[in-house]
């Protein structure tokens, strides 16, 4: 029972920073039909940018608040000088911009920062704390404590504001919108925005365990854009029950087969549920938008 337990623990852990890559896909794909896929990136400056600004001697809380906001700034940025300016281009074509942006701020981490690995300190300590048998770093608590109310404050966001409501209405019919007055560029602009910011902070909190480095965000971002349509693309509740899934798909592999297994366990798992139900477990919206 301890091992099912340290198994579902550490799933939920990595599942929940796929669940938050996984919403921020959801995000820009709902208000532009794009699929962002720099968002792997947002993740990485996130981690990187706190732990090289902790390591310069700055409170480890105005590190992150720093490190969000500068992820919020690059995500503003790709939508206003690469995006913005390609409006009515093919989506194809808006596609392979997030990748080349995805590549270019991959390199520029690279020279600003380096190729090692940089520590960030735990959250509150490290001792560790143990839970019906299973032994767990207190950063584990924060990382989905603090998902967890990420989730809950999005869909509040969204359900509550006139804000959310006008992405909401973006995201259905972006012509609609602006003749009820509403300014979608600001809105994707927005969306951008909070898509960096929610990455950033999975990368800021993932980084204490992990570590930070300027590749870190390749494979998250990976994983998250693969929760995203295992849950269904477009589908907020999806991204997230797609994200926990497959942490805890892929801890489980590595637990009872091969730790070598892992990352192909992402790939499988889309392969399947996708051939027996093409829009996604929670897809229906995503059928309408292709």
């Amino acid at each position: 029972m301890s091992a099912e337990m340290q198994f579902l623990v550490s799933g939920l852990t990595i599942g929940a920073i796929y669940a938050l890559a996984a919403l921020g896909f959801t995000l820009i794909y709902n208000a532009s039909g794009v699929i962002n896929f720099a968002q792997g990136e947002f993740i990485m400056i996130g981690g990187m940018l706190t732990a090289v600004l902790s390591g310069l001697g700055l409170p480890l809380w105005l590190a992150l608040v720093l490190a969000v906001a500068g992820a919020a700034l690059v995500g503003m940025l790709l939508q206003r000088l690469a995006l913005d300016r390609a409006r009515g281009a093919p989506v194809v074509s808006l596609v392979i911009i997030t990748i080349g942006a995805s590549i270019f701020l991959r390199g520029l981490a690279q020279l600003l920062w380096g190729k090692q690995f940089r520590p960030l300190p735990a959250f509150s300590g490290e001792q560790p704390l143990h839970l019906l048998g299973a032994t767990l770093v207190p950063q584990t608590l924060w990382v989905m404590g603090v998902s967890a109310l990420l989730m809950l404050a999005l869909g509040l966001f969204f359900s509550r504001t006139l804000s959310g409501k006008a992405v909401l209405a973006t995201a259905i019919n972006a012509a609609a919108a602006r003749l009820s007055g509403i300014d979608t560029r600001s809105v994707l602009l927005a969306c951008f925005a909070l898509s960096a910011a929610l990455g950033a902070i999975g990368g800021a909190l993932i980084a204490p365990i992990t570590a930070a480095s300027y590749e870190m965000g390749l494979m998250l971002g990976i994983k998250g854009f693969v929760a995203a349509v295992l849950g269904g693309l477009g589908v907020s509740a999806g991204a997230v029950a797609g994200g926990l899934l497959l942490g805890v798909a892929e801890t489980l592999a590595a637990g009872y087969l091969s730790s070598a297994y892992k990352d192909a366990v992402a790939f499988a798992l889309i392969f399947v549920v996708l051939f027996f139900l093409p829009n996604g477990l929670f897809g229906q919206r995503a059928s309408e938008r292709v």
